[in-house]
């Protein structure tokens, strides 16, 4: 097993807090998308507080999603972005397909 270099390392950190900042960024969006009917509408104070409850939840779930998402697609992303091996030269050839 290889050691992280520091490059890996801050890599890493900067993509927690990507999915961090992306993840609250939604769960708020989710939020407010469940919850605006209740600001908008004069509905009674039950409808408001299931609305609440239930814009919570689905902003919690969409949290643990997106930083899931982000985080688990970052291995696979960050091998991809490595360069291929350098082939070594061939003396005496003039292009690679003769």
């Amino acid at each position: 097993m290889s050691r992280r270099t520091q490059a890996d390392r801050d890599a890493m950190t900067v993509e927690i807090g990507y999915a961090l900042v992306s993840a609250a960024l939604v769960a708020a969006a989710t939020f407010a998308g469940v919850f605006l009917p209740a600001l908008l509408l004069d509905l009674s104070d039950g409808a408001e507080h299931m609305l609440f409850r239930a814009g919570a939840v689905l902003g919690a779930v969409a949290f643990a999603a997106r930083v899931v998402h982000v985080l688990w697609r970052f291995p696979r992303a960050a091998e991809e972005r490595r360069l291929p091996p350098v082939q070594p030269s061939q003396p005496g050839r003039t292009s690679p397909d003769s």
